[in-house]
């Protein structure tokens, strides 16, 4: 019998037969690919991690071994300063905590170690202009100051909010300055643009033009920071007995 390629029934079954067809491929191909598009993924937050502590220009082939060159654990705590989790797989305990997962319950901690000195790396996730921005700050082991931070975010605008990645400089001014008063208060606070003292331990410089997405990320700094503090005071507290 001669299939009749005018009719609707033929129109409909060989649709759906192709539509069939191209979903089965979709699905094998995001089988297939779905190894390599995760490891690339903890490959960047790895790199995102070790940018805050300053090596901002390791290859994609070395991120592993320097990655644990520093890291000595990913525990996870909570906003009482209890850790919950030693992590001592280093990246299967408070690394395999998506940003969407962070909670005061579940704060994930990089502790880290270079040259006999201990320092940690806490993330920041926060909503900018045009959508979500985060990063990680590096901490001294004092518990009060900054070593080091990275920032990065979905949308903001090219050449304004999103400067706040791409501007090195920007990320720089926060190196050394202090996160907490002799009380436990937030200091750290990002001015707008031209409005910080150059010569304060607490204030740094916004980016100008992109007033919005600072106030978004000195939201979200005083935020997390205020998370953390349990965690930094007590371990602070521990260090002064057992000297």
């Amino acid at each position: 019998m001669k299939l009749n390629t005018n009719s609707n029934i033929y129109t409909i079954v060989y649709a759906a037969v192709v539509v069939i067809i191209v979903a089965f491929l979709l699905a094998f191909a995001s089988s297939v690919l779905s190894g390599r598009s995760n490891a690339n993924e903890q490959n960047d937050k790895k790199k995102q991690i070790l940018a805050s502590l300053g090596e901002r220009d390791v290859q994609d082939a070395d991120v592993q071994t320097t990655y644990e060159k520093y890291i000595m654990a990913d525990m996870i705590i909570n906003d009482k300063g209890e850790i919950l989790n030693e992590g001592k797989n280093k990246d299967k305990d408070g690394f395999a905590v998506a940003r969407k997962g962070i909670s005061k319950d579940c704060l994930p901690v990089y502790k880290c170690m270079a040259d006999s000195v201990e320092f940690y790396v806490i993330p920041l996730v926060g909503k900018g202009l045009w959508g979500g921005i985060w990063g990680y700050m590096a901490v001294n082991g004092d518990g009060k100051t900054v070593k080091g931070v990275y920032f990065s975010h979905e949308s903001e605008t090219a050449g304004l909010g999103s400067l706040i990645k791409d501007d090195v400089n920007f990320q720089l001014q926060f190196n050394d300055k202090l996160l907490y008063d002799s009380t436990w208060n937030v200091v750290l606070t990002l001015k707008k643009n031209g409005l910080a003292d150059k010569q304060s331990q607490t204030e740094c410089d916004g980016i100008s033009g992109a007033t919005l997405t600072g106030n978004g990320v000195n939201n979200m700094i005083k935020e997390y920071l205020n998370l953390y503090k349990e965690f930094f005071r007590k371990n602070l507290e521990e260090k002064t007995v057992n000297q």
